[in-house]
């Protein structure tokens, strides 16, 4: 993705599904490792952020 400036709150969509039957995620941490948090389950996922800029299929929204 061109943008790569992420901010908490920020929801997206992944290339993978979740086990839970979702692929839609909210970033809660941004760092050198960003923290996603599944939208059906609530499970949080800590992924450092080359592998997310790889893993990322779309934004949905962009909070702040």
């Amino acid at each position: 993705m061109e943008n790569n400036k992420y901010t908490v709150g920020t929801k997206v969509i992944m290339k993978k599904q979740h086990p839970c039957g979702t692929n839609e995620w909210e970033i809660t941490r941004v760092g050198a490792d960003i923290k996603i948090k599944c939208i059906n389950c609530g499970r949080t996922v800590l992924i450092p952020r080359i592998e997310f800029n790889k893993k990322l299929k779309k934004i949905i929204s962009q909070e702040g």
